[in-house]
């Protein structure tokens, strides 16, 4: 009966870890969404301009999908810890 106390904070702490891990990878889900749908629709209508604009394109779209790894590294890592 002692540790009960002990025992709540654990599971406190491990469902904020959760919680945490879950709104990393959201939020860095829909930035990452957000930023790839910006680039991409400016980038189309760029390259139908000028042809020699796809390949920054491509590499700005790859650096917003970047995001959305490092929100799942983060939540591994989060995820882990509890």
């Amino acid at each position: 009966m002692r540790y009960s106390h002990l025992i709540s904070q654990i599971e406190s702490f491990s469902g904020f870890c959760h919680l945490g891990a879950g709104l990393s990878v959201g939020l860095s889900g829909l930035a990452a969404g957000y930023a790839i749908g910006i680039v991409g629709d400016a980038g189309v209508r760029g390259t139908a301009q000028q042809p020699r604009l796809f390949v920054g394109m491509i590499l700005i779209l790859i650096f917003a999908e970047v995001l959305g790894l490092y929100g799942l590294i983060v939540a591994l890592v989060l995820s882990t810890k509890s």
